[in-house]
């Protein structure tokens, strides 16, 4: 077995020429491959990343371990799993409001009105894009891109050209927004929580994004007719407290910068103390929603009354309207995506403490210099997922000016867009569409994206250059 530098218990080794690390880097290697290859394999994204985490901080135990160090690798996953759990809190309230105002039917009644509206083919083009920009930053990429490929999908009815189109339109408009919005972008929320970028220092990349979106969409726009299809009759009713949810939940993102910037406490603790004041109010919507329910009249078969209060009944046949009941839209928050966060969150932290994230940082951001380093780091993320990615970097914390730290936020934000499997809107976009939406049709299109991409940079240069 290949030696390390020898050290006093405490000291940070070096293990990326041992056994061990070896094994840890081929171990991360075939489970990002497992997740890569997630919409082939139908295997759930979480759960090879968790093993491999498992595995690689086993290996750097070991290694400490037969050191005479039993304290520093302990000390290190430690510290990782601390930033999990802030992460993992103050998304699982983001997502539980979601849920909420997705269960108030506040998206689903948009939906209808888009869809009912009689809108020709290139003016839901424009629309789906510049909501899915609007929307973003509040209610994340996933939930938005979503969201609007359901409009694209029921206006398009079969137009695998439009809805092609669209979908890339919403992707890349939902990515580029997400990028100056701790809501909008799991990575731009990493760098916030590391206290590198304040909340406000990063609407300065407003503009660069959208430019980023702009420029494919205009050349998108050309391939879409101006038909307009008949118009769908649907309507959808927004339940009681949709609007205050939707209240409740802006407090709640300001109580989260507030705990940040002036009272310098986590800022998930104002996230789950907005989560807290959800909970008291679906409290309430629960109990409208009972006395709601109580007047509707017991179902009937023929002359026969059946007694729903019947445990028996109860046991077998589920009604149609329920109560409200928050832990349903805290148990439909994606668990898989934040299991998969804390295997990344693992994997890379454990390959940082063997030592392969200081070489990473060496050849990149000495060899290459920052500017080219943020350049490639967005590039990336239309391979890997920005969240490894960026994690390393702030594992890595290079030595940038605050223009530099802007620029990659940017870049890892938007570069997932370069392909369809760089974001998790791409993917679920392909899921959700059956075939209309495409890795090859997305690629068709991706030097009108790598356009947008090179000019946002440029455009973040020229607004921000005084920051660089």
């Amino acid at each position: 077995m290949t030696s390390w530098a020898s050290g006093a218990p405490g000291e940070i080794l070096d293990l990326t020429a041992t056994t061990y690390g070896m094994i840890a880097l081929t171990v991360f290697v075939i489970a990002y491959a497992l997740v890569i290859g997630e919409e082939f394999l139908h295997l759930r994204k979480s759960k090879p990343v968790i093993v491999a985490a498992g595995i690689i901080w086993a290996l750097v135990g070991i290694a400490y371990a037969s050191h005479g160090d039993q304290v520093t690798a302990a000390a290190a996953v430690r510290h990782n799993i601390l930033e999990f759990g802030e992460l993992m809190l103050f998304l699982l309230a983001a997502m539980t409001y979601i849920n909420t105002l997705d269960e108030r039917n506040m998206f689903a009644a948009l939906r209808a009105w888009l869809v009912s509206s009689g809108f020709s083919l290139r003016t839901i083009f424009w629309l789906t894009g510049l909501l899915a920009f609007v929307i973003s930053p509040i209610a994340d990429n996933l939930t938005t891109a979503l969201l609007m490929a359901a409009v694209a999908i029921a206006v398009g009815a079969g137009n695998i050209a439009f809805i092609s189109v669209a979908c890339i339109n919403i992707v890349v408009a939902a990515n580029a927004s997400g990028a100056f919005s701790l809501f909008g972008d799991i990575t731009t929320l990493m760098v916030w929580q590391k206290g590198i970028v304040q909340f406000e220092e990063f609407f300065a990349l407003v503009i660069p994004s959208i430019v980023n979106w702009l420029i494919p969409a205009i050349i998108m726009s050309f391939a879409v007719p101006k038909t307009a299809p008949q118009a769908e009759k649907e309507e959808v009713k927004i339940k009681q407290g949709g609007f205050v949810v939707l209240g409740l939940f802006l407090v709640t993102i300001a109580m989260a910068v507030s705990s940040h910037n002036f009272l310098h406490l986590p800022p998930v603790l104002g996230m789950m103390t907005g989560m807290g004041l959800l909970k008291l109010y679906g409290y309430r919507l629960r109990m409208l929603d009972k006395d709601a329910l109580a007047t509707i009249s017991g179902p009937e078969v023929g002359a026969l009354e059946i007694d729903t209060n019947n445990a028996t009944f109860q046991k077998h046949f589920k009604p149609r309207q329920k109560p409200f009941d928050i832990f349903v839209s805290i148990k439909r928050v994606e668990w898989d995506t934040l299991m998969f966060f804390y295997g990344v969150i693992l994997c890379v932290g454990g390959l940082g403490t063997i030592g392969y994230l200081g070489m990473l940082s060496e050849s990149m951001y000495v060899g290459l210099g920052p500017t080219w380093a943020n350049i490639l780091v967005g590039i990336l993320s239309a391979i890997v997922d920005n969240i490894p990615v960026m994690f390393a970097v702030l594992t890595m914390q290079p030595e940038m000016s605050h223009g530099q730290w802007l620029l990659v936020t940017l870049t890892a934000g938007v570069g997932g867009s370069l392909l369809s499997i760089g974001s998790a809107a791409g993917v679920a976009l392909m899921g959700q569409t059956r075939g209309m939406y495409t890795f090859f049709a997305h690629l068709k299109w991706s030097w009108a994206i790598a356009l947008g991409y090179a000019a946002s940079i440029w455009v973040h240069f020229l607004v921000n250059g005084d920051l660089i």
